[in-house]
């Protein structure tokens, strides 16, 4: 099964991964499937979610949690006791929101564990390291990230390896493509 998997899917992104100016670091190669990545994942929020009803739901949350504090500030227990009324009501909103938010996950995480799965078998890809400018390497906060995640020792200092990038790349489209599609809330 893994094999036929695997199969296909060097039939669909070998030719890209051919393609790619550098296909021994195929960086650009990590970019297009990033890229490819987020849109489905954004496109799958913005037919999925009902964007509308999920501002609508933020808002009102907002509001109640600013009505909340006051009513704690004021300690007036018939305000307070109306308050834990009303957050009943909220929790029925809670739950509607996570299930909208839960949606597009449920679509998306297959295909996308598979690819990276994919990404991690291929050795073009695993084998991937981008070296990054020492300025921005540090605001990315890239050495944080390896206390969490050990590069492999033949990483210089200064690189990232195909997940980094694919994250970096990944998370730069997903907001263009938010963007560009209109969607109100934020998220990946």
């Amino acid at each position: 099964m893994f094999d036929l998997i695997y199969g296909v899917l060097n039939t669909i992104f070998g030719p890209v991964i051919a393609l790619d100016p550098n296909p021994n670091n195929p960086i650009f190669t990590i970019f297009l499937i990033s890229t490819l990545v987020a849109f489905f994942i954004t496109l799958a929020n913005k037919l999925l979610v009902d964007q509308d009803k999920m501002e609508s739901i933020k808002k009102e949350m907002q509001e109640f949690q600013q009505e909340m504090r006051e009513a704690q500030k004021s300690g007036d227990p018939k305000v307070m006791e109306k308050m834990q009324k009303k957050q009943m009501e909220f929790m029925g909103k809670q739950k509607d929101m996570m299930t909208m938010s839960f949606k597009p996950m449920i679509v998306t995480m297959l295909p996308i564990l598979i690819v990276f799965w994919w990404m991690a078998q291929e050795p073009h890809i695993a084998n991937t390291v981008v070296m990054l400018p020492q300025v921005t390497y540090y605001v990315l906060l890239v050495p944080i990230w390896h206390m969490f995640y050990q590069p492999l020792a033949s990483t210089p200092v200064g690189a990232i390896e195909w997940l980094g990038w694919y994250v970096l790349c990944s998370f730069a489209m997903s907001q263009l493509f938010r963007k560009l599609m209109g969607l109100k809330s934020g998220g990946m």
